[in-house]
């Protein structure tokens, strides 16, 4: 057996609630005895659709000696499931670029006479959403406020574009071109009373590893953030909850799918407010 990327379930701080479970379309993981297992090799493709969804932070993407992963024996599990499965796991495919796989799917589905659901991807722009649209204003950050007596308690934003939400920013948007990029947890910026410090000459996109859904996206806008916008740095912000720490795997597989290789810097915040862990990843 090769060595290839395929996830790893630590039975210590598996609690078996489940809520992994549903984001695997392709059925690799279930419970048995109290914990997730991964019950074949071959269903999981390693892409780790599953990791942001566990609140015990159980779940990551390892490198080792497993079985190939084989599409033609995961689409004749995810057909038992019904139209639903088919498309997640197509749209799964698609995301990540995996055009083979999807091709091969896709053949299974027309062999066996079952309908191939449209999974075409959406486009990244919202241009219909007033709040989506992009905004470079980091040219004049608060030089208004200079010229205004402004409250001694009054801190200055060092925010330098919009929108942040990383489902809503475009990767290769004019504030990324080259760009420090900061990639932060929803909380930090309630938890951490300096935050405006980190952003600083930098490009911003915030993330919920845990209840944010389309996680798969955002594997994608890391990749792009790299290789398209060819950042120079990302720094992920996450808080010291075993659920954050999906942020950084997330930033981690984009990463690893970029032919870009990039300094990437973790810190780990304290619910409190205090820096408890920072260095490169």
């Amino acid at each position: 057996m090769a060595k290839r990327s395929i996830i790893e379930v630590d039975e210590d701080k598996c609690n078996g609630c489940g809520l992994c479970i549903p984001n695997c379309p392709e059925g690799a993981l279930q419970i048995i005895d109290g914990k997730v297992r991964l019950v074949s090799d071959l269903f999981c493709d390693g892409l780790g659709a599953c990791v942001g969804h566990c609140p015990q932070g159980a779940i990551k993407v390892v490198k080792k000696e497993a079985k190939p992963y084989r599409e033609t024996e995961t689409m004749k599990n995810i057909v038992k499931h019904g139209p639903n499965t088919i498309k997640a796991h197509l749209k799964h495919l698609k995301e990540h670029g995996k055009e083979k796989l999807f091709s091969e799917a896709i053949a299974f589905l027309k062999k066996k006479k079952i309908p191939v659901p449209n999974v075409e991807k959406q486009p990244m722009l919202h241009q219909g959403c007033p709040g989506a649209r992009v905004m470079d204003f980091s040219g004049a950050i608060k030089s208004s406020n200079k010229s205004k007596q402004a409250p001694q308690s009054e801190q200055e934003s060092s925010l330098r574009q919009w929108p942040v939400q990383l489902h809503l920013v475009q990767p290769t948007a004019p504030f990324f071109i080259g760009k420090d990029v900061v990639i932060a947890a929803d909380c930090i910026a309630y938890a951490l009373g300096n935050f405006h410090f980190y952003l600083k000459e930098k490009s911003l996109a915030i993330a919920c590893p845990k209840l944010d859904e389309g996680q798969e996206e955002y594997i994608e806008k890391i990749t792009a953030m790299i290789d398209n916008a060819k950042v120079d740095t990302i720094t992920v912000m996450t808080m010291e909850v075993p659920c954050c720490g999906g942020l950084l795997e997330i930033v981690k597989r984009g990463a690893e799918h970029a032919k870009r290789k990039i300094p990437i810097k973790s810190l780990v915040v304290g619910i409190q407010g205090n820096i408890l862990q920072e260095g490169l990843v």
